[in-house]
């Protein structure tokens, strides 16, 4: 079984893959954890492409069944098998930009108010994620570029529209893969 979630940032595609991978058994990979390299502060440089692919590659091809979670839709045509499923979450904008300010502040605390460039760094990410839904060009990765992705995809499609509880959302994809006789 080999399974695509993916959305916007803060859609909740991290938590609906962990609990997808413990109740399916199967190991859940995170497309953050290959396209960004270990730094302190995270996510500020980007690996190398052909690096990102190769390493996530290796990383699959020890799995007989796994999901990948993340925005993968510029990553290439060859890296990833065909997908058995793909998962696509929507959350309305005030709700997923919500979740993201609770959770930054989380993560990072009295950092992001105390520190100039991370508060820069905090400020730019959340006009970025913003701009998912608004498409006003500061971001690549928007529901416009999702969908039109989406649309030229050979595997089945379930989108995952709303704010739907992660038990909602376990339970939708664990329907549909049965329903699609997928083993698990």
């Amino acid at each position: 079984m080999k399974l695509h979630l993916f959305g916007a940032s803060g859609s909740g595609v991290t938590t609906l893959g962990n609990a997808l991978a413990a109740q399916l058994n199967i190991p859940y990979f995170d497309s953050d954890a290959y396209f960004w390299e270990s730094t302190d502060p995270p996510f500020t440089i980007r690996r190398n492409a052909a690096q990102r692919n190769a390493l996530i590659r290796a990383d699959l091809d020890k799995q007989p069944d796994w999901m990948v979670g993340g925005s993968i839709i510029n990553w290439g045509d060859t890296v990833f098998p065909s997908f058995d499923l793909i998962v696509f979450l929507w959350l309305p904008p005030e709700v997923r930009m919500a979740r993201l300010l609770k959770r930054e502040q989380e993560r990072y605390g009295d950092r992001i108010s105390l520190n100039p460039d991370r508060k820069k760094q905090h400020q730019e990410f959340l006009a970025w994620a913003a701009d998912y839904d608004h498409d006003t060009g500061i971001a690549t990765r928007t529901l416009n570029a999702h969908e039109q992705w989406m649309q030229k995809q050979t595997a089945p499609v379930l989108e995952l529209r709303g704010d739907k509880t992660i038990r909602e959302r376990t339970h939708e994809v664990i329907v549909r893969l049965r329903t699609m006789n997928v083993h698990f």
